[in-house]
């Protein structure tokens, strides 16, 4: 077994947070061991739940949709989230569950080392970019500890507000130009802007 299977059997079993008592099975993320982008959203709602995959609802296939754009699928990334087990009736999760969880995602970002993370609303932002708000900093390319974060709405927000479908479906190609550029001027905390290498 893997080191990151062996992450993903201690999320099964975890019981470290409240989350587990009404849990149908614990999500832990899936796709490419090896992949360039890692995604990362709040928590798994009630398909996610049912099924033990991320983003299998009806904002998963919106996303399907947008990895699709710009010649993606999802075994080609690795979707996760912030918590891997539903917050009852879909409530955000309280920090002490993002911070039970964060071992978890922390160790998942240093098995894969994804080029680019896509932070797919204002949970996933919070943990590097804290007191910011994702509708100021959306599509600002970031780099923290030589990783490349960028700052998007969460899918489920075009479900919710069909205004934002058309900006999440232009910041995807931007995701897309990322990957493909051999090096990328991001804003580096505390240090300006910088050349990065994305190789």
């Amino acid at each position: 077994m893997g080191e990151l299977a062996e992450v993903h059997q201690q999320i099964l079993a975890c019981i470290d947070c409240p989350l587990h008592l009404n849990r149908t099975q614990a999500v832990p993320g899936e796709g490419s061991t090896s992949a360039d982008l890692m995604l990362i959203g709040e928590g798994p709602g009630f398909h996610e739940d049912r099924h033990g995959k991320p983003f299998v609802g009806p904002a998963g296939q919106f996303l399907n949709e947008l990895l699709a754009s710009i010649g993606l699928l999802r075994r080609d990334v690795f979707i996760t989230n912030m918590v891997k087990c539903r917050p009852p009736g879909n409530r955000d999760p309280y920090p002490g569950e993002i911070e039970a969880c964060s071992k978890y995602l922390d160790a998942q970002i240093k098995l894969i080392r994804p080029k680019v993370i896509g932070l797919l609303g204002r949970h996933a932002l919070a943990k590097w970019f804290p007191g910011e708000s994702i509708g100021k900093v959306r599509a600002k390319v970031r780099r923290v500890d030589g990783t490349v974060f960028f700052p998007m709405y969460h899918p489920a927000a075009a479900l919710h507000n069909p205004g934002l479908k058309a900006t999440i479906e232009w910041d995807f190609r931007k995701i897309a130009g990322l990957l493909k550029d051999t090096d990328v001027v991001v804003a580096d905390e505390g240090h300006g802007s910088e050349q990065l290498s994305m190789f």
